[in-house]
């Protein structure tokens, strides 16, 4: 900024020259008090000089009728799993007035490493909206399964200082750090003194203590209202998480009142296309946290000045002179239906998206997986007693269950009685080639199979089926498009979604992608499948910093002993 642009602003505050751009006669929420004040907003550049008084523009937007709130804030996903790149979920949230959003890529980073976080740095440069990216601190997220790359503390060491970097993203190892595991050391004392952002589901007590020593302050993976008083006692902020398949605001609801919304904020971790397209994103848990009993005043100051503080964004949350001029127009509080968007000073339309500069794709070549047979699915077994992992819709956390299972010849069987069907994860980065084959309750599926590319965190395929051929198929298949999701049944492939970068994201319009779920889901539930998101609950099974049971491609995994079974 030149001395220049700064006598402008302070000129067009005071009123003395026109504004470069004015919002007329909006009611603007007072963050303070929760009084709405109809008043003028003016703007030069990306910053608000003006409120609470009246003003010319050399443009002017009407809002009579509107409310005036700030940019809302999603303080914690990952672009990767809305399936679209960073430029297409730049177009597809800020419509719903997100103006910034904070990410952690350690999806693309787990595949390609420090090359995906470049990749996110660059992108961020041209979004419309603030896309602030955080380190990646789990690549891979454990020793019990098989990344794409690995990324120590002096990898992330150059990415530090980056003015699109706001700190260490989610440290997932909570053992590692209970128990002072040396790499994690290293890359937290990296952060000391700067933001170190949390994952610790169902940590409690003294190892919650312990976790906190390290300076961590947020949590996103608090699943009850007991659990998120606590941590809320012990100084971490609790971001409260609604996405496509982690739903935890009905049970979190009951705790945003005005007296702790300062210490609270919203994040999606993740929202799909056709999610956001049928509800929204954040504005749709602003709508339904009022909905659910929460104070409007309150859910607004989570949506935006409370996430902004959390993450030492001083320069936004509020609409008021010297802030960002992050604005959004809604008709109504309770409804938050977001009629304008103006981002930066700047109004959200599609002229504004063709301003932006474009980004090549990476990580096209990332499928590298074995072609496999039926046969690469066997279970065998020294009886019928058989660990299974339980799904509860609408949560990562699984159940560790012990189910008797039909057994013959020293191989255990799928039971569809018991709703527990075959789960495999196939190491797709050319590594090693391992298959880790268990068994899950929960999907419905009574025929057929469907995989994933998408595995939370290395990303190998996640194929879960009634039968062993159909399986096959689909992650021979995943291969031949370069990731993505495929249905199969009989031989045949029903339904599939390319996700060329990285085996993550896919190259087309979000609407596109949107509109390309739908069939695929419809497939999925001819199968017989019975969740609501099959596909991101797939993505979740390999996940094993979640408790309680999980699959790597090195085998089941009990996420409470953090061990491999048998070992």
């Amino acid at each position: 900024m030149q001395a220049s642009d700064l006598s402008r602003m302070i000129a067009q505050g005071r009123g003395g020259e026109p504004a470069d751009l004015v919002v007329k006669g909006a009611r603007l929420l007072d963050l303070i008090t929760g009084a709405l004040v109809e008043t003028d907003i003016a703007v030069c550049g990306d910053r608000i000089v003006g409120t609470y008084g009246e003003y010319r523009g050399r443009r002017e937007i009407d809002a009579r009728g509107l409310i005036a709130v700030p940019g809302f804030i999603d303080t914690h996903l990952h672009v990767e799993s809305s399936l679209v790149t960073p430029a297409e979920f730049d177009r597809c949230v800020l419509r719903h007035g997100v103006t910034t959003a904070i990410c952690d890529p350690h999806e693309i980073a787990n595949v390609i490493g420090a090359e995906g976080i470049r990749y996110f740095l660059e992108s961020a440069a041209h979004t419309a909206l603030d896309l602030r990216v955080q380190l990646s601190s789990c690549v891979p997220a454990t020793h019990l399964e098989t990344a794409g790359a690995r990324l120590e503390a002096a990898d992330l060491k150059p990415f530090i200082g980056n003015p699109r970097t706001i700190g260490l993203a989610e440290f997932m190892n909570f053992p590692g750090v209970i128990h002072a595991d040396p790499g994690c050391l290293d890359k937290l004392l990296l952060f000391q003194g700067g933001h170190i952002d949390g994952h610790a589901p169902l940590l409690r007590g003294k190892d919650l203590n312990a976790y906190l020593a390290a300076t961590i302050r947020t949590d996103h993976e608090t699943t009850t209202a007991a659990e998120a008083r606590e941590k809320l006692a012990k100084g971490m902020t609790i971001l409260i998480r609604e996405g496509s398949v982690s739903k935890d605001l009905h049970a979190l609801a009951e705790i945003i009142s005005i007296e702790t919304s300062p210490y609270l904020a919203f994040c999606t971790d993740d929202r799909n296309p056709l999610d956001i397209a049928e509800e929204g994103h954040l504005d749709f848990i602003i709508r339904t946290a009022i909905a659910l009993g929460a104070p409007p005043l309150a859910v607004y100051r989570v949506a935006t000045l409370s996430a902004a503080t959390a993450f030492g964004l001083r320069d936004r949350g509020m609409i008021a002179p010297g802030r960002r001029a992050d604005i959004v127009l809604i008709d109504d509080l309770a409804r938050c239906g977001v009629q304008t968007v103006i981002s930066a000073g700047r109004l959200v339309d599609e002229a504004l998206f063709a301003t932006r500069g474009t980004v090549e794709p990476v990580g096209l070549d990332s499928m590298r997986a074995p072609h496999v047979e039926a046969g690469a699915f066997r279970a065998p077994g020294a009886g019928p007693a058989t660990p299974v992992i339980g799904v509860i819709p609408g949560k990562i956390i699984t159940e560790h269950l012990t189910l008797e299972l039909p057994f013959a010849d020293g191989e255990r069987r799928i039971d569809l009685g018991q709703d527990v069907v075959k789960v495999a994860v196939v190491e797709r980065h050319g590594v090693n080639g391992n298959i880790g084959v268990g068994f899950v309750r929960g999907f419905g599926l009574k025929r057929g199979a469907i995989a994933s590319s998408v595995g939370h965190d290395s990303h190998n395929i996640t194929v879960v089926g009634a039968d062993e051929a159909d399986m096959a198929l689909a992650c021979n298949r995943l291969g031949e498009i370069g990731g993505g999701f495929v249905v199969a049944e009989g031989g045949r492939v029903l339904a599939e979604v390319a996700l060329p970068v990285a085996g993550l994201m896919s190259l087309m319009r979000f609407e596109d992608v949107r509109d390309a779920l739908m069939p695929l889901r419809a497939a999925a539930k001819g199968l017989g499948v019975t969740l609501t998101e099959p596909f991101l609950q797939v993505a979740f099974l390999p996940l094993p910093v979640i408790p309680h049971l999980k699959i790597s491609d090195r085998g089941m995994v009990d996420v409470d002993r953090f061990a491999l079974i048998g070992a």
